[in-house]
């Protein structure tokens, strides 16, 4: 009776993710994100049927969804410019996912989870999704299985995925291993934050958006555009099929939001009709399965009562110098792995 009720459960949970239920796709992302074993499995067997689902959606309309991280320094005013383009793609007739990763916490792993409240029209609009998630703690500030929600965000019917990263620096490139574009969202500022962001970042990107290009702040916006341009001049890009361009933008009054989508747009024409666009998925998709190995190796790893008798005394003798770093790595994953 029980397997019959999980059953039906799980039948229900596709059911209503292929329809386009907000309900059936935040329960589906949940389990999917979930650390329980049960539960993560469950969350597999719903990717996988996501994934069947997408590829005949792909054949049968000949049309791809499009993937954009979207990250930025803190301040830049990414989820505000976010729920401007959403506003305008979503009048439009697309419908608009995001999935907007909070920082944890490196000493409670806790998370304000406070992005669906700075979208507050976004987040009421029915042909809009908004999904804040925890970065726990993940280096590129990208949730270990964003790229799963993706996935399931697009089986559920969304033609635009948008994923908001933490927005703390160079540890952002994550992002890009598992989108289509890459966004950079920076304020009008140059010198200090250029020079911060140029090798981490800006040589990564496909579209830089100089953001609050309004009011006192426009002649600084501006200055910042060329300051960006040549900047990428030196850098060497990714494609030979696109330079990437650099775009001032008010979120604030919608100014060049439209130019910005535009922009956005081309790329995903450019790249499609290239080519370009399907070899990169695959290659994503290779890299992300060798993530999940490293994760689920990490987890067994943890959960081993092996590693959790010696850990204390492992850590001792490192701290004291008895060991180094790399002979007390050696004792532990010996006892992980039963290799004595």
């Amino acid at each position: 009776m029980a397997g019959r009720s999980a059953l039906a459960s799980y039948a229900n949970i596709v059911e209503r993710l292929v329809a386009g239920d907000r309900g059936g796709l935040a329960r589906a992302i949940t389990l999917s994100e979930s650390t329980n074993g049960q539960k993560r499995a469950v969350g597999q067997r719903l990717i996988s049927e996501a994934l069947r689902c997408n590829r005949e959606r792909e054949l049968r309309t000949g049309k791809r969804t499009f993937r954009v991280g979207i990250s930025g320094p803190p301040g830049a005013g990414k989820s505000t410019l976010i729920e401007a383009m959403g506003r305008v793609l979503t009048d439009q007739g697309r419908r608009v996912a995001v999935l907007s990763i909070d920082p944890s916490s490196s000493v409670t792993g806790g998370s304000i989870l406070g992005d669906k409240t700075r979208m507050p029209e976004l987040s009421h609009n029915p042909l809009a999704y908004v999904r804040p998630s925890p970065s726990s703690g993940t280096l590129g500030g990208v949730a270990r299985s964003t790229c799963d929600s993706v996935v399931l965000c697009e089986a559920a019917g969304y033609d635009t995925v948008l994923v908001e990263t933490v927005g703390v620096g160079q540890s952002e490139t994550a992002v890009a291993d598992m989108v289509d574009m890459y966004v950079l969202v920076v304020p009008p500022a140059g010198g200090d934050v250029l020079q911060g962001l140029k090798r981490g970042i800006v040589e990564l990107v496909d579209l830089v958006l100089v953001n609050k290009a309004d009011g006192d702040l426009l002649p600084a916006a501006r200055r910042a555009k060329r300051e960006y341009l040549s900047a990428l001049k030196l850098l060497r890009h990714k494609s030979e099929l696109w330079s990437p361009p650099v775009q001032t933008v008010s979120a604030l009054t919608g100014d060049d939001v439209d130019e910005a989508l535009g922009l956005m747009h081309e790329y995903h024409t450019v790249m499609e009709d290239g080519g370009e666009l399907a070899t990169k998925r695959r290659n994503q998709s290779k890299l992300w399965l060798w993530t999940h190995v490293t994760d689920r190796l990490t987890s067994r790893f943890k959960e081993s009562a092996h590693v959790r008798d010696q850990i204390d005394s492992i850590q001792h003798k490192v701290e004291t110098g008895e060991l180094t770093a790399g002979q007390g790595a050696d004792f532990l994953l010996s006892a992980a792995f039963d290799e004595h």
